[in-house]
């Protein structure tokens, strides 16, 4: 990636779209309950987010999740991830995402990513995953991220996915406390833990959680900063001014719309730059 040509750096943004396969119409259900709950249009294909992200002059991390097992909707392939990251490499890194619950061939899966498709991170959704991250379960995967030193990001908090449904689709918020986390980044020092989103309802949790551990960052997707939690800009001011990053969630919500949120929500100038590119520059070992 060519950072220095990069005015942002966007740490969290979805493959929404496959030009591979079809639309899955179990997952349908989910996605139009999301597209309620962030009031989000269209959903662009990956070669449109490309595009988008392009013209800003923002560099930006894509993933897909895997949440085969606990929904039964068929993800989009890593692969086509990858693939397009290695075409646009300028501009584009690309995380695989690997459900916890398929084990050794999960296990299989990651060095495969890792090897052949030069995957740089890995993304994790315990809620539609359906675990807790400190389940042994997942420790295989974990100790391969760890192995090759890369980021995994951790969705925590509420979740939109599911909000409104009957019985909130059947996802359970109890998975994405990120005081889960705090077994994973202890357990594992060598992989960076980057806990997704401000965790409300616990959002003290993800700031003590990362202000003990080293290896524990925190991205500011899923909300507008406007809404932001008063103690999490007063730690993204301070204490954790460098453990901080700049993520949206798009397409749920846009780099132009935070980004403007972003300089009147109370961040001092000082940390702007930090927050914006120079912290997930070091998170994510691009310099």
């Amino acid at each position: 990636m060519n950072v220095r040509d990069l005015i942002a750096i966007d740490v969290h943004t979805h493959a929404e779209v496959s030009c591979r396969q079809p639309a899955d119409e179990v997952w349908q259900e989910y996605e139009d309950a999301a597209s309620r709950y962030f009031k989000s249009g269209k959903r662009p294909t990956i070669a449109e987010t490309i595009a988008y992200y392009r013209e800003r002059r923002i560099g930006f991390v894509m993933f897909t999740v895997d949440s085969e097992s606990e929904l039964g909707a068929r993800r989009i392939p890593n692969e086509e991830v990858a693939e397009a990251a290695r075409d646009n490499s300028d501009i584009m890194v690309a995380f695989g995402s690997i459900d916890p619950h398929k084990g050794k061939f999960g296990v299989r899966e990651a060095r495969r990513l890792i090897k052949e498709y030069g995957i740089k991170g890995f993304k994790f959704h315990p809620t539609t995953q359906g675990f807790f991250p400190n389940d042994r379960m997942a420790y295989p995967l974990y100790e391969v991220i760890a192995e090759h030193e890369l980021p995994a990001i951790f969705h925590s908090g509420h979740s939109g996915i599911g909000t409104g449904m009957p019985g909130g689709g059947g996802l359970r918020l109890k998975y994405s406390n990120p005081i889960h986390l705090d077994d994973v980044a202890a357990d594992f020092p060598d992989m960076t833990v980057i806990i997704a989103h401000p965790s409300w309802p616990w959002q003290d949790e993800a700031l003590s959680v990362c202000l003990h551990k080293p290896n524990v960052y925190i991205d500011l997707s899923g909300w507008s900063p406007k809404y932001f939690p008063p103690q999490l800009v007063r730690y993204a001011n301070s204490q954790l001014k460098r453990k901080m990053l700049f993520g949206s969630d798009f397409p749920l919500i846009s780099p132009d719309r935070w980004m403007s949120d972003f300089n009147d929500a109370g961040f001092k100038p000082e940390v702007h730059e930090l927050i914006l590119k120079e912290n997930a520059i070091a998170a994510l070992r691009l310099g």
